[in-house]
């Protein structure tokens, strides 16, 4: 089994892997020069976000700089908009509903490295899944862990970081990030 497989099946794999690096490397020349255009370019930058993100469903704004490491992963809906300097770690899917907005400075990682730092020390990863879904605001500075999902109409407050599945419906912020209370459906 390749490393890419093991990679997105969510197994420990080499993330020195000489196959993951031409696609990681593919991914960061194309946001490179999506994070050189023009803001005004609106057609170039809308047909390179479709050349480098797996599934674009509709609308999508995506402010610059944006980072992610292999784009292929990453599946977006409709009237999505991310603000400055959003970071997607995409070893594993990243799926966004409709309708989501991300504040600046924000982050969605699927990749983890094992506690143990022999088998850390060995270059081997991992990467869970991260699912969100419609009518989702996550606020500024917000970190989006691997393997979890948030609930469509989550609001998540600026600052949290979201290491637990958030319930639909629900305001929640923190450190780590809870629900705080329900929002009206």
């Amino acid at each position: 089994m390749s490393e890419k497989d093991k990679m997105l099946k969510g197994e420990l794999y080499n993330g020195e892997d000489d196959e993951l690096a031409k696609l990681k490397y593919a991914c960061k020349d194309l946001c490179f020069t999506y994070n050189r255009l023009l803001p005004s370019a609106l057609k170039e930058r809308t047909a390179l976000l479709k050349e480098i993100l797996g599934k674009l469903k509709g609308h999508c704004t995506i402010e610059q700089p944006f980072m992610c490491d292999y784009g292929f992963n990453i599946a977006i809906g409709d009237n999505f908009y991310a603000n400055h300097n959003l970071i997607i770690l995409d070893a594993a899917k990243v799926k966004i509903g409709d309708n989501v907005f991300i504040g600046p400075n924000c982050g969605i990682y699927t990749s983890g490295h094992p506690l143990d730092y022999k088998t850390r020390n060995a270059s081997l990863e991992y990467a869970k899944e991260v699912n969100i879904g419609n009518n989702v605001w996550i606020g500024g500075n917000v970190v989006i862990c691997p393997g979890v999902t948030i609930g469509d109409n989550v609001v998540i407050g600026a600052g949290s970081v979201v290491t637990k599945d958030l319930p639909a419906n629900t305001l929640a912020y923190g450190s780590p990030c809870k629900a705080i209370r329900d929002l009206e459906k």
